[in-house]
């Protein structure tokens, strides 16, 4: 049974950006600090009964000092596993937002500003019957808003620079500047 590769990097969101074709079209550009990352462990299935491999991104804090045979020094994943025109799927934590009332975390309508409405313009109104007699779990209420976790599917890999291990990806995707991304293809 054939394991199909799958193109994978982590990376660091930068910036937005644009980009102009020849013929005056805009492209939004998400621009994506990516890898390069390092392969510190390999599993087996023969050793530890599952396979998976272990990565790192960006500085160490100490050095790897790998088991005998876990792995080659220098076996590094970069941006030159993805190619121009690329589709790929990029996840990350949106942005955080605190804590939120009805209207802004669920698109709550809100309450009339007449016909004798005081004071509850935001508030979410009834939250259930007599029957219960509790508050239903999953009831839409306010609290905390955003920190989620976010997958893109279908953007467009549109440039990748090398020697900056750069890649410029049509659209936008999770996350405020500085938010740890995967990129899979």
């Amino acid at each position: 049974m054939h394991k199909t590769v799958k193109k994978f990097i982590l990376g660091k969101k930068l910036e937005m950006s644009q980009m102009f074709l020849d013929d005056g079209t805009v492209i939004p550009l998400t621009v994506i600090q990516a890898g390069p990352i390092e392969v510190t462990q390999i599993k087996t299935k023969e050793k530890d009964k599952y396979e998976s491999v272990q990565i790192a991104l960006g500085k160490k804090r100490k050095e790897f000092k790998p088991s005998e045979g876990e792995f080659e020094k220098g076996k590094k994943i970069d941006v030159s596993v993805f190619a121009e025109g690329d589709v790929v799927k990029v996840s990350g934590a949106s942005k955080g937002r605190g804590f939120q009332g009805v209207v802004k975390r669920h698109d709550f309508k809100g309450a009339p500003k007449t016909h004798g409405t005081k004071h509850a313009h935001r508030e979410p109104g009834s939250i259930g019957a007599v029957w219960p007699q509790r508050v239903v779990k999953g009831t839409r209420m306010a609290g905390r808003m955003g920190g989620e976790r976010i997958t893109i599917r279908n953007l467009r890999v549109v440039k990748i620079d090398p020697e900056k291990n750069l890649l410029y990806i049509k659209g936008a995707v999770p996350g405020a500047r500085g938010t740890l991304l995967e990129i899979s293809g």
